[in-house]
This record gives C-alpha cells, structure tokens and sequence, in this order.
C-alpha cells in the first residue's frame, strides 16, 4: 500500500492547470463563460464538480480536462483514477473577465459591453433581463442571416 499512496501522491503533484500546480492552497481560476484546459499526468476516469451551477468539467481524453465557468463564485474539483481512487481535490475559482469590460447602471438596470477596440454589448450575470433578452435576439438575428446565405 505504500507504493500506491505514493503514485497518488505523485499523480495529484503532478496535476497541471496551464502549467502551473494544482495545490490546495491556490485555487484554478477560471473566467465566466470561458474554458481552460487542465492537463493531468495520470489518467482520468471521473471528475467531479462540487457545484455544476458555478463550473462544468468534462475529460477531453484521459490526460486533457475541459473547465469551463458558468457562474461567478468557488466550488471544488475532484479527479479518480479508474479504481476510483482521488488523482486530485482543488478549489475552483470562476471570475469576470476585467479587460475591456464597462459596466453601464442605469437606476436598477445594470448592462455590460465589451470595449476593445470598439464597444459592443454582451450578455453578463446580473445584467438587466430585457437587456439580455435583446442581445440574445440580435445575437440569433445575425445568426440567421449568415446561415441563410
């Protein structure tokens, strides 16, 4: 048994996120409707979300994890080997993107754009449902038009 404590020790070492460690001290950031790819040393079988309403995993191939936050806050992520043993347990963390953001209020209506270079509005959490409900329309709109040619 000791020899297989230290495989699972070495396989949760040797979990990377973009290069960098997974450790439980520093969670995995990840952006709000964005993905990022974890790429892990030992084969996984399952993983785990703690919270599917905050962040979604899925194995791409045994060694290739998708992560991809859906809603801002933290949750945990756990990985097992075929035997069902842990590879690893890290904290997730899903963050807004702050690059080029603005934030408009207007009294209790909040709406989002993204301004690089040129201002375009977007759908974030939190922003006014009439708001969201027009950028999606407009959204498919164009959609629409760019299937139909």
């Amino acid at each position: 048994m000791p020899f297989r404590f230290s495989l699972v020790a070495l396989a949760f070492a040797s979990l990377l996120a973009s290069g960098a460690a997974l450790a439980d001290s520093a969670p995995v950031s990840v952006k709000v409707n964005m993905a990022r790819i974890l790429r892990i040393n030992a084969p996984a079988s399952t993983v785990i979300i703690g919270n599917p309403g905050i962040a979604d995993v899925t194995i791409q191939d045994p060694q290739t994890l998708v992560l991809t936050g859906k809603s801002y806050g933290q949750t945990n992520l756990i990985v097992l080997d075929n035997e069902g043993n842990p590879i690893a347990d890290t904290m997730i963390e899903v963050v807004q993107e702050q690059a080029g953001l603005v934030t408009v209020y207007l009294g209790d209506k909040r709406t989002s754009l993204a301004c690089e270079p040129v201002c375009q509005p977007i759908i974030m959490l939190g922003d006014d449902t009439g708001y969201t409900g027009t950028t999606i329309g407009s959204s498919q709109a164009v959609s629409s038009a760019a299937a139909a040619q």
